[in-house]
């Protein structure tokens, strides 16, 4: 299974762009390029976003469904990573594992991912092909074959899936925690791959009933970009996906809101196989929709971006506390968690580190961070943007998170001159606003001995969860 994590692969590219002088380049720039892209809303309630790139003789298909593991029905976590499996299996008019002979034979690729929010399938191919990719997305959206057999095949890859990725890896379980117990109460605390005990018992007519609930031309979106005639596009739109008609039963949205904590919570948490303790810190942030989201991102690019980042040079090599240390901004549709994680260093303690990490917290809360750090982190982040843009799948991708994720497409043109426009009070203000004591929840994350049991029940006996996005 490929896993969609793009973001330390291509702030390595970053990275690279500035030391060449990436920096120098931006500010010679000054207004950002825009994508020019057209929004097209079909009868049965799908939209259709395109925009022209004859750079390439390729194009890219995504169709955005919006519908995330936070959809999951209560006791059947994984539901909709299941699906990102099963949209693979046969259809009325493919056989089983169709999609990758109609794109890799032609030289092209395909893939999909699901996370919190979405689920999103994607293919680039050459732009003669994109009719029968149109036709195909067509029809594993109107005649996907939910059957017995796929639905078990499928389940069982996926729960192997879960074994792989966060039963063997030591520190798996630290990222379930960081995930189950920074939400009490939206369903973001569900696990995006699921958890077995959910999956076995669920039953086929419980995934038909999902199925038909979120997989409908109404809440798809659909997303061309590259070389194509917008004329000829319409007309294949108009022949494969407008005649799907729009379910009459209603579409169940989340509207469940996490309430603000008021105090500090601290776990501790015991695992076999972990050769170095960790700790982790998180707070809750608001919406990505927030305006608040630009100064977080560039906060946490100067906390923990390379080794000149501040976290870097603090707890790895000046007081070498930590053998690692990351800042994520895990920005959702409906709420975010800004989240610090650290491996110590063989013989740290954990409160060593967390100390540590609190003092650096306080130094950007105190004082405003320097002209060479904002710069640096901010044009890091736009030519990291302006980079994936350059690729018509990254203009696709670009398009679907303004669409669907932040509610209004043209935010495409418009984010990328909110990170430019982040000041030093920005930073401040955020670090002071969300990072407090009685926002925090902070997690030890500790070896397993014969002395020791953990405070939570053992990932066997529990359902799991694990945050993030997963791929196929």
């Amino acid at each position: 299974m490929k896993q969609q994590k793009f973001v330390r692969a291509i702030m390595l590219v970053a990275i690279f762009v500035i030391a060449l002088g990436g920096a120098e380049v931006l500010r010679a720039q000054g207004a950002l390029p825009k994508i020019a892209f057209r929004d097209r809303n079909l009868a049965n309630g799908m939209r259709v976003l395109s925009a022209v790139d004859h750079s390439s003789p390729t194009v890219s298909i995504q169709v955005w469904y919006h519908v995330g593991s936070k959809d999951d029905p209560a006791g059947r976590s994984g539901f909709a990573h299941l699906f990102e499996h099963i949209m693979f299996k046969a259809t009325k008019n493919m056989k089983s594992e169709m999609m990758d002979r109609l794109t890799e034979d032609v030289g092209g690729y395909n893939n999909a991912f699901t996370n919190a929010d979405v689920t999103v399938y994607y293919e680039v191919v050459p732009s003669n092909y994109l009719e029968t990719l149109l036709w195909a997305e067509a029809d594993r959206l109107s005649g996907l074959t939910v059957d017995e057999p796929n639905f078990k095949s499928e389940r069982s890859v996926v729960e192997e899936e879960y074994r792989q990725s966060y039963l063997a890896p030591p520190y798996g379980m630290l990222e379930y925690l960081i995930e189950q117990q920074s939400f009490i109460a939206h369903p973001y605390k569900r696990p995006t791959i699921g958890s077995i005990e959910d999956l076995d018992a669920a039953s086929l007519e419980n995934v038909r009933a999902f199925h038909n609930t979120f997989y409908r031309p109404d809440n798809a979106t659909l997303i061309v970009a590259g070389d194509f005639d917008p004329k000829q596009l319409d007309a294949w739109v108009d022949k494969y996906l407008t005649p799907i008609a729009k379910p009459s039963i209603a579409l169940p949205r989340v509207n469940t809101k996490e309430p603000e904590r008021t105090a500090e919570r601290r776990i501790t948490h015991y695992a076999a196989n972990v050769p170095l303790p960790a700790i982790a810190l998180t707070y809750l942030t608001p919406s990505q929709k927030s305006p608040d989201s630009a100064a977080l991102r560039v906060a946490a690019t100067i906390l923990a971006q390379g080794e000149s980042s501040r976290l870097y040079q603090s707890l790895i090599y000046d007081q070498q506390v930590a053998q690692s240390a990351d800042a994520t901004p895990d920005l959702r549709e409906d709420a975010s968690v800004f989240y610090f994680n650290l491996v110590l260093a063989s013989g740290k303690k954990p409160e060593e580190g967390e100390r540590a990490l609190l003092a650096e917290i306080a130094k950007m809360q105190n004082a405003a961070v320097t002209a060479a750090e904002l710069d640096k982190a901010k044009n890091q982040l736009v030519t990291n943007e302006l980079r994936q843009r350059e690729t018509s799948n990254g203009k696709a991708f670009a398009l679907g998170e303004a669409a669907v994720l932040l509610g209004d497409p043209n935010r495409v043109n418009t984010d990328l001159a909110q990170l430019q426009a982040v000041t030093a009070a920005d930073v401040q203000r955020v670090m002071k606003k969300y990072f407090t004591a009685a926002n925090r929840l902070v997690i030890y994350y500790l070896p397993k001995t014969e002395q020791t049991t953990s405070s939570l029940r053992s990932p066997d006996d529990q359902a799991q969860r694990v945050r993030g996005g997963q791929g196929r």
